[in-house]
């Protein structure tokens, strides 16, 4: 079992979270192990900096929209920087139960990843994480809103879900941090399969409890969702699957997207203006987006537009 007076640095990404961000911030207070909490503000303009500079959280200003990977990066280097033992990276739109880093502890693994529950209907799971399915080219997802009382035995899986990523220092020192080319989703999946390589076994740890609001830290909707997931689960398949036919296969699905995104333009305006129709439009043209932008090596925060 690891030692309890182990240094545990807690990672919290802010953008424009600032409420989610104290929830988080007066559940982690009351956490029984000893621990350092890290808040790294990536550029909000909600006032979040200043209510968060008046908490005992170590505040860092990165003074821009850094994106998921490379905003938890800043976090992970101040951690190894201060001599962290195992670092804690956790969403600010979370609510994490008193024991969670001493859950963590008592299975003492390398990676391990917390049991998210859904915050407006806890006896739900919102997911695990995921094992690769080479056919789909994408994740089938573990536990996703499944009811908690199912998934109480720990798992092997190929990657646990970002919202709560209980790892050893010496495992970001030897693995590396995210990719930041991701900016946001996929990123952890990828650090993960990094750390399958090295031989290191993914692990659930369900005593881990905590709550998770789902996406109230990410905004843009659906045709933002759509953007990336499409973006990156291409640079995804570059860097771990590259001798697949995998990339085939996206595109065909991206050129059927293109044809339904003309017939749906064309046929615009002479139907009924309606939300979802607009919503479908918009969503359409962010996969096409993300295609196009992964193949021109466009990385980064994506298009303004959306």
């Amino acid at each position: 079992m690891a030692v309890l007076s182990s240094r545990i640095f807690v990672v919290l990404l802010n953008w424009n979270g600032k409420e989610d961000t104290l929830v988080c911030l007066k559940s982690l207070e009351k956490v029984t192990t000893p621990h350092k909490v890290v808040v790294v503000d990536n550029g909000s303009t909600d006032g979040s900096v200043e209510a968060i500079s008046k908490t005992n959280a170590h505040l860092i200003e990165t003074g821009k929209n850094l994106g998921y990977a490379e905003g938890n990066n800043v976090g992970i280097k101040r951690a190894l920087e201060q001599g962290a033992d195992y670092i804690f990276i956790l969403n600010n739109d979370t609510r994490v139960e008193p024991n969670i880093l001493e859950s963590f502890l008592k299975r003492d693994l390398p990676i391990q990843g917390g049991t998210a529950h859904l915050m407006d209907k806890p006896h739900l799971l919102d997911h695990l994480g995921g094992n690769w399915n080479v056919k789909k080219g994408t994740f089938d997802l573990v536990g996703a809103r499944a009811p908690a009382s199912q998934w109480t035995a720990p798992m092997t899986l190929d990657y646990v879900c970002g919202v709560a990523l209980f790892v050893k220092a010496e495992v970001f020192k030897e693995v590396g941090l995210f990719d930041p080319r991701f900016f946001l989703f996929w990123e952890e999946s990828d650090w993960c399969f990094r750390a399958k390589k090295k031989r290191y076994t993914i692990n659930t740890c369900p005593e881990a409890k905590l709550y998770h609001k789902v996406s109230a830290s990410f905004t843009g909707g659906k045709p933002h969702t759509s953007y990336f997931w499409w973006r990156n689960r291409l640079l995804w398949i570059e860097k771990n699957c590259p001798s697949s036919k995998l990339k085939r296969k996206i595109i065909k699905e991206a050129l059927h997207t293109l044809k339904l995104y003309l017939l749906k333009s064309l046929q615009y305006p002479f139907s009924k203006k309606t939300v979802e129709r607009r919503l479908r439009l918009r969503t359409y043209r962010a996969i096409l987006c993300g295609v196009r932008d992964y193949f021109f090596r466009r990385f980064g925060p994506g298009p303004a537009w959306f």
